[in-house]
């Protein structure tokens, strides 16, 4: 019999917590299948795992309606060459990680031109554009979802859908160590220590951080004992965030903390956080959370006007929880007023945060299935190498 051809599948993530998704489906799926060949839109992590980077994740960082607008026809010619490159390779699948404005489109086209095509992490349809699904389903052979709740959203319009867990709760199993973060960071064990997260992109960074600088002033005024500290994902960040909060002598007392932000919510008594997947890991790492976002404001108001939020929740602690296990401020909800008063309401309630930790330890249990090894046994299933 006929040896089968060298298994050759695109992988095509987008921003940093798809890099993340697709570093970890990769090891597994070398694992599972030695021979594969792995190629596509990759970061640093993908790129360590053995993936072959023909375009970068930052080329796919863009958030909102108005962003990808004014993002589009970049966008367009970087789909339509990566649809070309796929083909010509050729994959014998392509597997979509999360950006789904971007690798929906794609996989469609993909799809039509006989190929394959699977995405991992389902769209948030079941707080934003639920039309979406029938459309999803008609675009893909199999979705892999992060969350139990998801699959059957799917499965009335005929498309195969798979929870698979959460990566972030395989590496978090063990739960946080907050003695050993707080060592690592120079931090003193008695003092209550704060986050405060702006989010990992440079829009975010603009819309958030001078309302986290007075929202810190206000909470030194309050607790002068605490210890403030501003998470970003690199140093680049950093030279932004002192530039928007006044230079070195506006910081309102904040540490600027670059590439530690998961010692840093292991440390925290309390983050402040952009809504994002960085509040699940708060979640699972036992820190109590405020939740807040600023969209664009054009992107704020097509939202509403075409009443495309579903959802009456949009931090996912909340989302998983069912109920307001943490406080959501957006838009001009999100003052430094009220961020100050709900993270000193979490630092003043011990029961509270308690109860906060029970539900975060049932949903890292729950989560964490080894994701990466259920996610590459289900693409390789679909494709008849498992």
């Amino acid at each position: 019999m006929a040896e089968q051809p060298p298994l050759r599948l695109a992988l095509v993530a987008g921003e940093a917590s798809g890099d993340l998704l697709a570093a970890d489906l990769a090891e597994a799926l070398r694992q599972r299948h030695p021979g594969v060949e792995l190629a596509g839109v990759a970061g640093p992590r993908m790129r360590q795992a053995g993936v072959e980077p023909w375009f970068e994740v930052e080329e796919l960082s863009v958030m909102g309606l108005a962003e990808v607008v004014r993002h589009l026809p970049r966008l367009v010619r970087l789909r339509r060459a990566l649809k070309r490159r796929i083909l010509d390779w050729p994959a014998a699948a392509v597997v979509t990680i999360d950006a789904p404005d971007f690798n929906l489109g794609l996989a469609r086209g993909l799809k039509a031109a006989g190929l394959p095509t699977i995405h991992y992490v389902s769209p948030s349809v079941w707080a934003w554009r639920a039309g979406r699904i029938p459309r999803i389903a008609r675009s893909l052979d199999h979705l892999l979802t992060l969350f139990p709740f998801e699959p059957e959203l799917y499965t009335p319009h005929g498309l195969a859908a798979s929870f698979v867990g959460h990566p972030l709760a395989d590496e978090l199993a063990e739960g946080p160590d907050r003695d050993s973060a707080r060592a690592a960071l120079g931090l003193d064990g008695s003092a209550p220590v704060i986050a405060l997260l702006p989010g990992s992109r440079d829009g975010e960074l603009k819309r958030h951080t001078r309302l986290l600088g007075e929202t810190a002033r206000i909470l030194r005024q309050s607790r002068p004992d605490a210890r403030l500290l501003m998470l970003l994902t690199g140093d680049r960040h950093r030279g932004l965030a002192e530039q928007l909060l006044g230079g070195p002598d506006g910081t309102a007392g904040i540490r600027l903390v670059a590439g530690a932000t998961r010692a840093g919510l292991e440390a925290a008594d309390v983050a402040v956080a952009a809504s994002g997947t960085v509040t699940l890991e708060a979640f699972l790492l036992e820190c109590p959370l405020v939740v807040f976002y600023r969209l664009a404001p054009v992107t704020y108001h097509l939202a509403r006007t075409l009443k495309l939020v579903r959802s009456r929740h949009v931090a996912l602690p909340n989302i998983l929880a069912g109920r307001d296990l943490v406080p959501e401020l957006l838009q001009q909800a999100a003052t430094p007023g009220q961020l100050a008063r709900e993270a000193l309401a979490w630092l003043d309630d011990g029961e509270r945060a308690a109860a906060y930790r029970v539900q975060s330890r049932h949903w890292r249990v729950r989560l964490a299935r080894g994701a990466g090894k259920h996610a590459a046994q289900a693409i390789l299933a679909e494709l008849g190498r498992a």
